[in-house]
């Protein structure tokens, strides 16, 4: 069995933002963040514990993939979703976001688990990549015009 110091020192050991929440009513109160979430977020441990995770998404909460997990929390289950969050300075970054329901030894509800992932390279990369297809395919269009009106000539 591990013990809890060896534990609390591996979970900090992640760069992935880990966190605790409470289940009970709407708000999901954050319990635990580990060191990794604090690096990610630029959020101390002092300015979040007891407050609802919402605060990362700032004013940007209709982001589709917010219902998606709003719909797993409240179906009590796990759920891979990637969100648009914001750090405590105020810039953007791209978050993969996994949620986990744990359940006690009576099949009851008790927290959930929160693992975030910093994927903002890897979006905006995809993002460049659907500019440079759209590029591709206007420079494509434009040539068969050209051939067209020369052609016709």
């Amino acid at each position: 069995m591990i013990n809890a110091k060896l534990l609390q020192l591996v979970i900090n050991a992640s760069k992935d933002g880990i966190v605790v929440a409470e289940q009970e009513g709407d708000d999901n109160i954050l319990i635990y963040v580990n060191k990794g979430f604090e690096n990610l977020t630029g959020f101390a441990v002092e300015d979040i514990l007891y407050r609802d995770c919402r605060f990362l998404q700032a004013a940007d909460r209709d982001q589709p993939g917010i219902e998606v997990v709003r719909k797993a929390i409240a179906e009590r289950k796990h759920c891979r979703e990637v969100l648009r969050n914001y750090r405590k300075d105020g810039s953007s970054f791209w978050n993969e976001l996994s949620i986990t329901p744990v359940f006690n030894e009576a099949d009851q509800l008790t927290y959930f688990i929160g693992i975030q992932k910093d994927v903002t390279t890897q979006v905006e990369a995809q993002h460049r990549v659907i500019e440079l297809e759209a590029q591709l395919a206007q420079a494509r269009a434009e040539i068969e015009s050209l051939k067209m009106t020369n052609g016709a000539n």
